[in-house]
């Protein structure tokens, strides 16, 4: 079991899918280069592996950035600046806030599962795509992406110091869509899907690669009453 802290902030301006690399670029210089969480580099050679803390989305039509357990303490480097202006490449943006939401979650393996829906999810690396297209049988192929889906979730979890301790169980029930989408200057396969596991996930979580620019986003499902 692990507590953290989920802050999810909305600004009141739009952009496209294509521009979050840019509203990242913008928001990190906004906050100081040297505040790596903001963008993950340690220099202009090496990057700081690891699960992204500080990710950024679109929400609606709106840019937002969602802080996560220790990423929260960093973000007031990018709300002690008095302006709030950046450029998305040539395009002037002002940000102000839309909707602030922070949450306190308990992450853990629960008796009984939740349904969540996860978009644009990056799920293979160049090898096991190579292993997935090898794949003929299509049963075979959702029990070969669960795998790499619980491996994700355990990455989160080591990202955020939970240590999980019981077994997670997780079946994805319904994939909606696959499409290419680019990704630092390539095509790499994406996944819209319907899954349920016995964790706990908040909403707007990123899963699997590029979770820093909105990739592999949570959604739950929740019950009809």
């Amino acid at each position: 079991m692990k507590k953290i802290r989920f802050l999810r902030i909305q600004f009141d301006a739009e952009i496209e899918a294509y521009e979050i690399p840019a509203f990242r670029g913008a928001v990190a210089s906004k906050a100081g280069l040297e505040n790596i969480l903001f963008h993950n580099h340690l220099n202009d050679r090496e990057l700081l592996y690891g699960y992204s803390v500080i990710q950024y989305k679109r929400i609606g039509r709106n840019p937002g950035i969602v802080c996560i357990d220790y990423g929260v303490d960093d973000i007031h480097h990018l709300f002690n600046n008095r302006s709030l202006d950046i450029k998305l490449g040539e395009r002037p943006l002002s940000l102000t806030v839309k909707n602030l939401q922070m949450h306190q979650y308990t992450l853990q393996v629960w008796e009984k599962t939740f349904q969540y829906r996860l978009y644009n999810w990056l799920a293979l690396s160049q090898e096991n795509y190579q292993a997935y297209q090898l794949i003929q049988n299509d049963l075979e192929r959702i029990t070969f992406l669960e795998k790499i889906l619980i491996g994700n979730i355990l990455s989160f979890a080591k990202g955020v110091n939970w240590q999980v301790d019981k077994t997670i169980s997780l079946r994805i029930d319904d994939i909606l869509k696959t499409k290419l989408v680019p990704y630092k200057q390539q095509k790499l396969m994406a996944f819209d899907l319907r899954f349920r596991s016995n964790v706990f996930l908040p909403d707007y979580l990123g899963l699997g690669k590029g979770v820093s620019l909105g990739f592999g986003t949570v959604s739950q499902i929740k019950d009809r009453k």
